[in-house]
């Protein structure tokens, strides 16, 4: 009786997921023609809202499973972002945008605000304006926002600009209390990403990096803030060293960083002042979902193909609830080569912001963009990162393209060797016994080190995969080998540094980037596509694992700073045991 229980419950259990399917299929339908009607055209006079709310991502990605479950964490798109200010500007309907500072904003890098500020300043230059307001301003939400016409604050908010540091972590001692430790073959003396688990802290070369790098970083933001409050950089240090965010806010008027300390509810008259309209009119408000409705793309003249290669480079895709977003070598490959046979796509930008992986995969992808570039231009735009093996894929390009923050470089591999032979032998008492027929035949194993002779033979194939690597760049930046290895040693650059010691051809976002490969095509005309096409909704939601996003979310929320060095060693033995890759986790506070 249980068992016919069991299968009718399961019989039960089928019939009615595939209900809930059908259902969700007949309201998203039946949205869409809704949407249809009411979202052909925007109504005169609309203000485009901006919500710098949760995490920035790189590309537009839908996760229908986190619709149907509860899951409210929010993201912002860079690409749907930088798309739908570009609308804005060219809509003549849209006379301005308002600019909602959330209490959380969390961008993956400095480059991808830089990116946003440029567009918006480009906005600004249509003769159209921008208005901004935030309870609190993180660092971030103010750089972004300092560029408006008009900055409000509320009476009690706050604006927090301290500047910012790397506060890295180190875990050998830690390691050590459950007798693990990791064995280490590296080239390059900044190739720092090891140092986390096998020293105590920075070493000199790597501090000197990190130092050039985040006074870089601060040095852009500080500039951008300047020219847009019209104060000087001495003055936005002088504030950021006091401490600013437990002043008043009507010290923050005095100080020149806003224009209106305000009352929440007096910000839509404000907005609608702007518009010119009175206080009892209509405000007609366009958000993201409406504007990709309302304001379509152009699909006029030939096709350049947008590819989206972001996060860490592995060889095969990870099956793993917890595991971000990969460049997945063998699908890139599979991707590009495809790019390569369209005869429909005349040119190829490949959006990367990767901090490098595996190193195998890395160069497989440079000989697929080299095939591919050899077909038809290929140009890169680096987001926050291409560096390691994201510069790697990147080097053979036609042309480069960053930010003036974009972290790249990082021309160096290393292996690292985890060694647990103590965690099982002295504290969980575990015995071993061998038989072998050769001399390396226990290589690898778990209870022992490898020994030096071991080492010796992984210290030359590490040593081969550095000089090709140096070899790559060298031939794809058309650069003397010896030049390539000055710039080297496992260097991080920002990318300001890297197109003066060209290792990058120009300063600018993905927009420059696409304007060069249409040059590059010789185009007359011509619209964007992005790639890797996105799955259906259905599609989506058959292959999704539920509990994925809600999982992940909760880990990283309960564990915070820590996340990343654990998802790193959690995963450790999945990696390929050479990587290119830049210390795993740059923080930036």
């Amino acid at each position: 009786m249980t068992f016919f229980k069991s299968v009718l419950a399961s019989f039960t259990g089928i019939l009615l997921f595939i209900a809930a399917i059908m259902l969700l299929s007949l309201l998203s339908l039946m949205g869409a023609a809704i949407s249809e009607s009411i979202s052909k055209n925007v109504p005169d006079n609309s203000v485009y809202i901006i919500n710098l709310q949760g995490t920035l991502t790189e590309q537009s990605e839908e996760a229908p499973l986190n619709m149907i479950l509860k899951n409210d964490t929010k993201s912002i798109s860079l690409e749907t972002l930088l798309s739908n200010i570009n609308k804005a500007k060219d809509c003549n309907e849209i006379k301005g945008i308002y600019i909602d500072c959330g209490m959380y904003f969390d961008p993956d890098s400095y480059a991808s605000l830089e990116a946003i500020r440029k567009a918006l300043t480009d906005f600004k230059k249509s003769g159209k304006w921008i208005v901004a307001y935030a309870d609190v301003y993180s660092t971030p939400a103010y750089y972004i926002a300092s560029v408006a016409d008009k900055v409000l604050i509320n009476e009690e908010g706050q604006l927090d600009l301290h500047g910012l540091a790397s506060n890295p972590m180190f875990f050998k001692d830690a390691l050590a209390k459950f007798g693990v430790k990791f064995m280490v073959s590296k080239v390059g003396k900044y190739k720092s990403a090891p140092e986390q688990f096998t020293a105590d802290g920075m070493s000199e070369p790597n501090r000197e990096q990190i130092t050039a790098y985040i006074q870089g970083t601060w040095d852009n933001v500080v500039k951008g803030i300047a020219e847009s409050r019209k104060i000087s950089p001495e003055k936005v240090n002088e504030y950021a060293d006091s401490l600013i965010a437990f002043k008043q806010a009507k010290d923050y008027l005095t100080y020149k960083l806003v224009d209106k300390v305000v009352k929440t509810w007096e910000v839509k008259d404000i907005v609608k002042d702007m518009l010119k309209i009175g206080k009892d009119d209509f405000l007609y408000t366009i958000n993201d979902s409406d504007m990709e409705k309302c304001c379509k793309d152009s699909s006029d003249g030939d096709e350049i193909a947008v590819y989206y290669a972001y996060g860490d480079i592995v060889d095969t895709a990870t099956e793993d609830f917890t595991t971000g977003h990969e460049i997945v070598g063998e699908d890139v490959c599979k991707d590009i080569i495809a790019l390569a046979d369209d005869d429909n796509v005349k040119a190829v930008v490949i959006r990367v912001n990767s901090g490098g992986g595996s190193a195998s995969a890395s160069e497989k992808m440079w000989q697929a963009i080299k095939k591919l570039k050899a077909k038809k231009p290929v140009v890169v735009s680096m987001g926050g990162m291409a560096a390691s093996g994201g510069y790697y894929m990147s080097s053979i390009a036609d042309w480069i393209v960053a930010e003036n923050t974009t972290i790249t470089g990082s021309i160096g591999i290393f292996g690292m060797f985890p060694d647990i032979s103590q965690l099982l032998t002295e504290k969980l008492g575990v015995k071993f016994d061998l038989v072998k027929t050769n001399l390396h035949s226990d290589f690898g194993t778990r209870s022992r080190p490898i020994s030096d002779s071991e080492m010796a033979i992984l210290n030359k194939y590490i040593d081969h995969g550095y000089n090709q690597f140096l070899s790559r760049v060298s031939e794809g930046r058309k650069m003397k080998k010896e030049r390539v290895a000055e710039l080297a040693q496992g260097r991080v650059w920002l990318g300001q540094d890297a197109f003066k010691n060209k290792l990058v051809d120009e300063i600018g976002g993905l927009d420059k980037a696409v304007a060069k490969a249409a040059k590059l095509a010789k185009l007359d005309a011509h619209h964007t596509v992005s790639y890797p096409e996105q799955e259906d909704f259905m599609t989506q939601l058959l292959s999704q694992t539920p509990e994925k996003s809600i999982i992940e979310e909760e880990l990283q929320a309960a564990l915070g700073e820590y996340y990343k060095p654990f998802m790193y060693l959690k995963s450790i033995n999945r990696q390929n045991c050479i990587q290119a890759r830049i210390p795993f986790s740059i923080e930036m506070k």
